[in-house]
């Protein structure tokens, strides 16, 4: 007998269901080879669904953690599901990147948990749903000894070497996408949807997600993590109490507490309790823990010296909370700061970073810089890193952009205006992120790295409250929507930065740094800049073609012209006497009219170098190929001068624009 069983008898899920079998049977193997292939038998199943669904769109990439975090299949599947299929993510990278031992009952929920979303898939997309529930009864019993992780990693490796690329799934299942889709919505919507997603007690939720994060977080049982910690002064009838969760410091004195609620109860009850407990704890020791409150699907920080409680992705390391409990007595005031001029010395650009230090300093969280292009953001956010470290309310910053080229400029400006901090581009595999206080990075590259990025010993470097700060360049809707993961899994100071307009910033990144739609943090916009003469107005000159403006008349062409426009339109229903210019447009970008355009440009744009050559310049196209076409021309009119393609510019308005940059010399 097997849980897996009902996968059998449907050929729909063969790409999976021996995956799912095998993961079940290895339980004889050890729980942690368990744990490595209910994580490979979820990443098939999850990839089904996008090579099936019609109303899933792919993410950044097809790894399994992104998958899972994509909106669209967050939109879709039952929202007790989730947290399900991150704690088998989560084990699964306990077994593959630690040391730590997994135990019988943490690869059970594992399995118990992929069994939850295959028999979701089965009640949405079968015609006929025959699942059964999970029977622990029928698990087999093997040895619990663990191999070395390196065995582990090579276990890993070699299963997701057999990956077929998602795009190429999707392709060869096009005509069954809309029909499966079609079962799916009407299961979902038009019958009783009554798919229930299993509850676990207060005890289970404890010992399995709970400790799975404590490990992932580099924690030790029995060492620097003490269950049903005796506490004394609690205001009972026995004047005692038993807390959950103690994590200790390497000094013996008590860095956090974790207050556990089973799955099914909100974490904010337990919040009264906990705080009573640090009372306790801080009579009897001396230090004040910072207090997690969790119910194993959703967890909540609160250092109630500092802050309000908020939400975050799970328990910190032991550095990063040696940090925060120190960082209460070495921090100081962001009231009357300093200001170095060599980094920043305009008005305007003070006037920011007094706004960023006075938002935090008032205890907010986030902050959002609107300044126009050219006026200097990078340099503002190097001062606030500055004034940040010198008052030791940051230790650790990663700079975010959306562009290789902008994290190395980024790095080149902190390294000329800030020497004294050790930094790291992430996509330099010769540079140590650990020794480095400002990591710079792509989205796509932290995204990645999260999971993958160790320490020397081993442990994961990038835990929860790793980053003290994060500086997001170029902030915009895309970003969010895309790679929310990141600023949901980091608990970190957020300073955004963007050119966009004030009112023309969408309300969900108002509502990410915690503003109201049209107030962010400090605005410096292009109409001020170029007011106050920091920046100057551009200027436009108008080219047109006759064709392009008053379109092509058959009658007035010479006859040769007439004759190519009859070999251009030889079909009757093609030919007409007359042609609009909006029509040409659409369809025609002749050599003549893109020569025309090119000479314009050489003898109107803006030289330099004395006059010898055109400046650096845009050249919008209407789409790939009219930019092509562009660029062909130009190599065969002015051979002399370079030009590359680049996909994405400014968010604002330009994201389809193909662009073609007139460089220097070759």
């Amino acid at each position: 007998m097997t849980n897996f069983e009902f996968l059998k008898e449907k050929d729909q899920y063969k790409s999976f269901s021996s995956a799912c079998l095998e993961a079940e049977k290895s339980l004889q193997i050890s729980p942690a080879t368990t744990a490595i292939l209910s994580r490979r038998a979820l990443e098939l199943a999850v990839k089904w669904t996008y090579s099936f669904d019609e109303g899933l769109k792919l993410p950044y990439d097809d790894r399994l953690s992104a998958l899972i975090h994509e909106q669209t299949f967050r939109d879709i599947i039952d929202d007790g599901l989730f947290p399900l299929l991150r704690y088998i993510v989560k084990l699964g990278n306990v077994a593959v990147h630690t040391n730590s031992n997994i135990s019988r009952e943490e690869a059970i929920t594992s399995l118990r948990n992929l069994h939850e979303f295959v028999s979701w898939i089965d009640y949405c997309y079968s015609v006929e749903h025959t699942a059964k529930a999970f029977n622990e009864e029928v698990l087999l019993t093997g040895s619990e000894t663990r191999k070395r992780k390196e065995e582990y990693q090579d276990l890993f490796e070699k299963l997701s070497a057999k990956d077929r690329k998602l795009e190429d799934m999707i392709a060869e299942n096009e005509k069954l996408r809309k029909q499966v889709t079609e079962t799916r919505i009407h299961n979902q919507q038009e019958k009783d949807y009554d798919f229930k997603v299993d509850k676990i007690s207060e005890y289970e939720t404890r010992k399995r997600y709970i400790d799975v994060d404590l490990k992932l977080a580099g924690w030790t049982f029995d060492k620097d993590i003490l269950i049903e910690y005796k506490v004394t002064g609690m205001p009972n009838a026995k004047g005692v109490g038993y807390v959950d969760y103690v994590l200790f410091g390497d000094n013996g004195k008590p860095l956090a507490l974790i207050e556990a609620k089973r799955t099914s109860v909100s974490v904010n009850q337990g919040k009264q309790q906990a705080k009573l407990y640090a009372d306790c704890l801080e009579a009897m020791h001396g230090q004040r823990p910072i207090i997690f409150l969790t119910n194993g699907f959703e967890s909540r920080v609160w250092d109630d010296t500092e802050y309000p409680d908020r939400k975050v992705s799970g328990v910190y390391s032991k550095p990063d909370l040696i940090k925060l409990v120190e960082r209460r007595q070495l921090k100081r005031s962001l009231q009357n700061i300093e200001i170095k001029d060599d980094i920043t010395n305009r008005v305007y650009q003070k006037e920011a970073i007094v706004n960023v230090c006075e938002a935090f300093e008032s205890k907010q969280r986030e902050a959002l810089l609107v300044m126009a292009t050219g006026s200097g953001k990078t340099r503002v956010s190097i001062s606030i890193v500055d004034v940040l470290v010198r008052h030791n309310w940051v230790k650790n910053v990663l700079f975010l952009a959306d562009r290789k080229e902008l994290v190395r400029q980024a790095k080149n400006s902190f390294n000329n205006l800030v020497p004294s901090l050790s930094l790291c581009n992430l996509l330099d595999d010769k540079e140590s992120p650990e020794l480095s206080r400002v990591v710079f990075s792509t989205y796509q590259t932290m995204m990645n790295a999260i999971d993958g990025t160790k320490r020397e010993d081993g442990k994961t470097l990038f835990t929860p409250g790793h980053f003290d700060l994060i500086i997001i360049d170029e902030s915009h809707r895309s970003i969010y929507k895309k790679y929310r993961a990141i600023f949901d899994y980091f608990d970190s100071l957020l300073v955004g930065l963007t050119a966009t307009p004030k009112d023309e910033i969408d309300f969900n990144t108002y509502e990410i740094f915690g503003l109201e739609s049209g107030n962010p943090t400090y605005a410096y916009e292009l109409e001020q800049a170029i007011k106050e003469k920091y920046l100057v107005d551009y200027r436009t000159i108008e080219s047109v073609s006759k064709f392009m403006e008053d379109g092509i008349y058959y009658d007035d062409l010479s006859e040769e012209e007439k004759q190519m426009y009859e070999e251009t339109f030889d079909e009757e229903e093609t030919f007409s006497d007359y042609i609009s210019g909006s029509a040409l447009n659409e369809w025609l970008f002749n050599n003549h009219t893109v020569d025309h355009v090119l000479n314009e440009l050489m003898e109107k744009g803006i030289k330099v170098a004395g006059g010898d050559r055109i400046g650096k310049t845009i050249i919008f196209a209407k789409n790939a190929k009219h930019a092509e076409h562009i660029v062909d021309r130009f190599n065969h009119l002015y051979p002399h001068y370079s030009g590359k393609f680049c996909q994405q510019v400014d968010y604002r308005s330009f994201l389809r624009c193909i662009i073609f940059w007139c460089m220097n010399k070759k």
